[in-house]
């Protein structure tokens, strides 16, 4: 058809509406395992970092930054291909892509974690050691509840972009949002229809995450919580 004159049938891409929730829900399940793995194993991390012990903090400060510094797609090729040939670990598509968003979400936490707990002035260590607290006791009850309230906007900046960075897994063959679209504009032979829908899916739950989050934890945002992960 003459240029301007493109006429856009969504029939065919909304037939296989099923196809596109279903990779929705993959998109979902990745992205929700590597936030809670990369929550978790990223607070590890920066505790071992802010260890006075150097054989702790060394190791922990190399893997962070090893996982910060190369590119997501080569980490996720080397789990699925690479790692298999070396350790003999065979993975699948979910258990790569959930293995390397992990990883890589727990290297970039693990900064936010030892900024926050940084942030957090030395008075505040100090007044937990005077009433008798042992240093996991002031972690735990006075400089962690203080610091989160300060790292919240960073998660939410990051679970957003891990969200869109899920999209690398398509390369491997996981059946997430993207190769779905991808699948539906094969059989369609409708690929701007196919990919349209599917940037519509990720921006509107993109933004209805970051709209609520905005709500929920508006009250106690900093002015100070600025943080380079």
């Amino acid at each position: 058809s003459p240029p301007g004159m493109y006429r856009w049938d969504f029939a065919p891409v909304l037939a296989n509406a099923d196809l596109l929730a279903a990779g929705l829900l993959n998109t979902l399940r990745v992205t929700g395992t590597a936030l809670v793995v990369g929550v978790a194993l990223g607070l590890a991390l920066a505790l071992l970092r802010l260890s006075r012990r150097r054989l702790a903090s060394w190791p922990a400060g190399f893997a962070i930054e090893v996982f910060r510094t190369t590119p997501p797609l080569v980490q996720l090729f080397w789990f699925y291909f690479a790692l298999p040939l070396v350790a003999g670990i065979e993975m699948t598509p979910f258990m790569a892509a959930a293995t390397t968003f992990s990883i890589q979400s727990a290297a970039f936490f693990a900064e936010v974690f030892r900024a926050g707990i940084a942030s957090v002035e030395r008075g505040q260590w100090e007044a937990a050691r005077a009433i008798g607290m042992t240093r996991p006791q002031a972690l735990r009850r006075i400089v962690l509840p203080q610091a989160v309230k300060r790292m919240i906007p960073a998660f939410m900046e990051r679970a957003i972009e891990l969200m869109k960075t899920t999209t690398l897994v398509a390369t491997i063959s996981y059946a997430d949002l993207l190769y779905a679209a991808n699948e539906i504009s094969q059989r369609s032979f409708r690929p701007l229809e196919a990919f349209t829908v599917a940037a519509l899916a990720y921006f509107v739950v993109i933004f209805a995450a970051s709209q609520a989050a905005r709500r929920c934890f508006h009250p106690m945002k900093l002015r100070r919580c600025r943080y380079s992960a």
